[in-house]
C-alpha cells in the first residue's frame, strides 16, 4: 500500500515539475532573444561594454501598468564571465512600485551590463535595491543602446531599456532585484546559489547553451 501511495505521489508531482521547468526554460529562451535583439544590432558601443563586463543580467519581459498607482515586475537571469566562458544563468526577479498621475501599460526589455566587481557583488546579494546604495552607480539608456559609452563613464552597471507601450520611458531607480533560489534548484535539479553559478561556474543545463553561446559571440569569447 505504501509503495502504491508513493507511486501515485510521484505521478501527480511530475507534471508540476515539468511545468516549472518549462517556466524557467521559457525565461532563458526569452533572454536569449533579448540579447540578440538589443546587442546584436551592430552597435559597437554596447559590444565594447559587453567585452569588459563582469556579468550580464537580462530581464526579457518587464510589465508596468498604472492608473494612479503603478508597479512593474518580471523575471531575469544573470550570467557571469568565468575562465571557461559565460556561466550558466542564475534566476532573479525584478519588481518595484510607484505612485503618481500615470495611465498606461508598458512591456519592456532590460539588459544590465555589470562592469565592476562591486556592481557584480551587489547583484549577487539576495536583494539589491537600485539607487539605495549610493556607492553603486547605475546608468540607464533608453530606446535601445545608443549613447552607451558616455553614460557608462564611471558606472558600475549600465542598464539598456527598450520599451513598447504607452509610457514614455522606464526607470530602474528603486527597483528591487531578488534572487530566485527555488528556480535555480528546479532548473539544475539541486540547490544552487547565485554565487556558485555566476562566480564559480558550477551548474549545468544544456537549455542555457544558446544564451551562453550568443553572449560569447557578441563579446568575442
Amino acid at each position: 500500500m505504501r509503495r502504491f501511495l508513493m507511486a501515485v505521489f510521484f505521478v501527480l508531482l511530475l507534471p508540476l515539475a515539468a511545468h516549472a521547468q518549462t517556466e524557467q526554460q521559457t525565461l532563458v529562451d526569452r533572454a536569449t532573444l533579448s540579447v540578440q535583439e538589443m546587442l546584436g544590432g551592430g552597435t559597437s558601443d554596447a559590444r565594447n561594454l559587453l567585452r569588459r563586463s563582469k556579468g550580464v543580467m537580462v530581464c526579457p519581459r518587464i510589465f508596468k501598468a498604472g492608473f494612479f498607482f503603478g508597479g512593474e515586475g518580471g523575471g531575469c537571469v544573470m550570467v557571469g564571465r568565468t575562465a571557461s566562458g559565460w556561466s550558466n544563468p542564475a534566476f532573479y526577479s525584478l519588481g518595484s512600485g510607484s505612485f503618481g498621475l500615470q495611465i498606461g501599460i508598458q512591456d519592456a526589455e532590460i539588459v544590465f551590463l555589470i562592469l565592476t566587481d562591486k556592481g557584480l557583488q551587489a547583484l549577487l546579494d539576495s536583494q539589491f535595491k537600485v539607487g539605495a546604495d549610493a556607492s553603486i552607480a547605475v546608468a540607464t539608456i533608453g530606446g535601445g543602446v545608443s549613447g552607451s559609452t558616455t553614460a557608462a563613464l564611471n558606472a558600475d552597471i549600465v542598464a539598456f531599456a527598450q520599451t513598447r507601450g504607452l509610457f514614455a520611458g522606464i526607470s530602474v531607480e528603486g527597483s528591487l532585484i531578488s534572487t530566485r533560489s527555488d528556480w535555480n534548484q528546479i532548473y539544475y535539479g539541486q540547490p544552487m546559489a547565485a554565487q556558485q553559478l555566476v562566480i564559480s561556474g558550477q551548474g549545468s543545463n544544456p537549455g542555457a547553451d544558446p544564451l551562453r553561446e550568443m553572449l560569447g559571440r557578441f563579446s568575442g569569447g
